[in-house]
């Protein structure tokens, strides 16, 4: 099967998304036409360290790198300032210079934090991206945001650092859990509210294949996401505007995951849930139809994704949402959606109304 191919170009710098069934052999031979030098590391996720993490190591090898392989707790409770040191002393220990490469393979926890790490290692090297869920693949390695939690809420401390490449072997979701399968639909859910009801259809009509993961069928999935955050990137690298209507149900997703601890529900998962509660709030105050809530939570449904939960008290997320970074001027921002297709942001929603939009998403006992 020939890669499909999504090119990002940005003012300082242009990359390629590739995406095709067994990319990761090729790794090696197609980040030494990037970034040649004799050493490199592969930071990889402790849940393919043994299967695509080997791959990429192996691949990498095979091209002539020296390689160094530190392995990664994976868990937001990993995804921290701690393990960003543990990996910056790794890769000092291998001697890694500035134009050794550093790779990331895994999940988008793992390509979050290496991003931070080859932003800051010797003030910034190359970077690639090999994600292995769909939630890494359609999302978080795409757009250069790379960062860690802190205790205060997720993503809190990072830098923009755009990778080389991104190289999407699709056929690493054989081997992806069904509940992270499904934490990467959420994403694409996302993209069909917030740009294109072409592709919020295309997911409803091809559930089952993408359930079964039809090969043909996962890359055009991936692809024609990739696309469009590609394209919203383009328009907004800094999230100064456009970018931002990427955080459809993210304000409520990382309250839901910061107020649980992060241990009870998957980013996705959270998402979806954030996306309900947004729109519930959209309808509650005019701003859209109700046939947009029915027909997300039809979606959200037929693909799996989680609409209502039992969730904590809604001062806690209040307090939560507050420390969000994209609290402007005191303001909890939200985005909200017009219909299928078209999304607004928002500065102005009293907090009754997001109590009562987490309320409605809220399964008591």
């Amino acid at each position: 099967m020939q890669p499909a191919i999504v090119d990002l170009v940005l003012p300082h710098t242009r990359y390629q998304i590739v995406i095709a069934p067994g990319l990761l052999s090729e790794l090696g031979e197609r980040v030494m036409q990037l970034a040649k030098h004799d050493l490199a590391a592969c930071i990889i996720d402790e849940n393919v360290q043994e299967t695509w993490g080997k791959k990429a190591v192996e691949s990498m090898a095979g091209a002539g790198y020296e390689m160094t392989s530190p392995v990664m707790l994976v868990g937001e409770e990993y995804k921290n300032l701690e393990t960003f040191s543990k990996l910056h002393s790794a890769l000092l220990d291998a001697k890694l210079e500035r134009k050794s490469p550093v790779v990331a393979v895994g999940g988008g926890i793992t390509g979050d934090v290496t991003g931070f790490v080859a932003s800051s290692y010797l003030r910034g090297v190359p970077f690639v991206q090999c994600p292995t869920t769909l939630l890494a693949m359609v999302d978080a390695s795409v757009g250069g945001k790379t960062g860690v939690n802190m205790p205060q809420g997720k993503n809190l401390v990072g830098a923009f650092h755009q990778p080389h490449l991104v190289l999407i072997d699709t056929e690493t979701l054989s081997t992806l859990p069904e509940r992270e399968l499904l934490c990467g639909l959420a994403e694409c859910v996302k993209h069909g509210v917030i740009r294109d009801p072409e592709l919020f259809q295309w997911l409803h009509d091809n559930a089952d294949k993408i359930k079964s993961l039809d090969k043909n069928t996962m890359v055009e999935l991936v692809r024609w996401n990739v696309q469009i955050k590609a394209t919203v990137v383009m328009n907004d690298e800094k999230e100064a505007g456009e970018r931002a209507h990427l955080n459809f149900g993210h304000t409520f997703a990382h309250a839901i995951e910061a107020s649980t601890g992060y241990n009870t529900f998957k980013h996705g998962e959270a998402v979806a849930l954030g996306m309900v509660a947004a729109t519930q709030l959209a309808v509650d105050a005019g701003r859209c139809d109700g046939d947009v809530l029915s027909r997300l939570i039809e979606l959200q449904k037929a693909l799996g994704l989680p609409c209502e939960a039992k969730l904590p008290d809604a001062e806690k997320l209040i307090e939560v949402m507050r420390h969000d970074k994209k609290v402007a001027d005191g303001k909890i921002r939200l985005v909200l959606p017009d219909r299928i297709g078209a999304v607004s942001i928002v500065d102005d929603t009293p907090d009754v109304a997001i109590v009562a939009a987490w309320n409605a998403i809220t399964v008591n006992d």
